[in-house]
């Protein structure tokens, strides 16, 4: 009798050596498959996050720039779709802050578009006219209203970008001021004047704090801004509230200590030189 002896475990690895080899020959046929029409884009989901907030986009601007670069992915196969060249092309837009693309399993590309946030328009003397964002960069002007403070007057770009974003960030932060405080006018010596929405004056707060360091002009304006501003509320809360709203037509900040009010006139006939006012503060 001959008597055969098997090395089981040996065996079993060699089975368990070529069951791996088959998983992995069918796995790479499946991957390289041919495309087929599964495989299409069958649609194209575009989201605006603040489409109703800031306004600047929709997805039928979304779409037609797609179009124009031939970048629109419906009907095409999915593998062609280039996710990244999209959302590269898309943060190129005006009014693009960021762009995320993606495919689905079941077909689907998804774009996911934030815009950048307006917080100023400026139209300067010089015949500029453009917004402002949060960040300070500078956005063209567009179809878009909204109510939202207006620059004028000697406005330069690097002024607007290194100052007037400042002054507009603390206005804006203010629930008290973001309400009052309708247009910001600056003035050729670079005075800055504000003109509210309730009252028929005009307030001179003075000139913004200069420095070529970022972060110290940008400390040196909130300190100044705000302190004018606590000023002038005082000013509101105990002196227009006795004197009226339409008594004075000018209101400057720009000494220390002091408020200086220029007297409305009665009428615009009787009276052509109104007097002063000096408040102590």
């Amino acid at each position: 009798m001959i008597r055969i002896n098997i090395n089981w475990k040996r065996t079993f690895l060699i089975l368990f050596d070529v069951a791996i080899a088959v998983y992995l020959v069918m796995a790479m046929t499946s991957w390289n498959k041919p495309v087929e029409s599964s495989d299409m884009c069958t649609k194209v989901k575009i989201n605006i996050a603040d489409e109703n907030e800031n306004g600047f986009l929709n997805s039928k601007e979304v779409k037609s720039l797609l179009e124009r670069n031939r970048l629109y992915p419906l009907s095409r196969p999915i593998a062609e779709v280039n996710t990244r060249t999209i959302e590269q092309r898309l943060t190129h837009m005006p009014f693009v802050n960021t762009a995320q693309c993606y495919t689905t399993t079941d077909g689907y590309v998804c774009i996911t578009v934030t815009q950048r946030t307006p917080i100023v328009r400026v139209k300067s003397n010089n015949g500029d006219d453009y917004y402002l964002d949060d960040n300070g960069g500078i956005m063209p002007n567009s179809q878009y209203t909204s109510d939202m403070i207006i620059v004028t007057g000697a406005v330069t770009r690097h002024y607007a970008t290194h100052y007037i974003v400042l002054l507009a960030q603390i206005i804006n932060s203010s629930d008290l001021w973001s309400r009052q405080i309708e247009q910001i006018n600056i003035l050729p010596d670079k005075s800055v004047e504000l003109v509210p929405r309730v009252g028929e004056h005009i307030i001179n707060i003075g000139t913004l704090p200069t420095d070529s360091d970022a972060k110290r002009r940008q400390k040196k304006v909130q300190t100044f801004v705000s302190n004018q501003l606590r000023r002038l509320e005082i000013f509101y809360k105990e002196g227009l509230k006795y004197a009226g709203w339409t008594k004075y037509d000018y209101i400057s900040l720009e000494y220390i200590n002091q408020v200086v009010c220029h007297r409305a006139p009665v009428t615009k006939q009787k009276e052509e030189n109104p007097s002063t006012t000096t408040q102590q503060q």
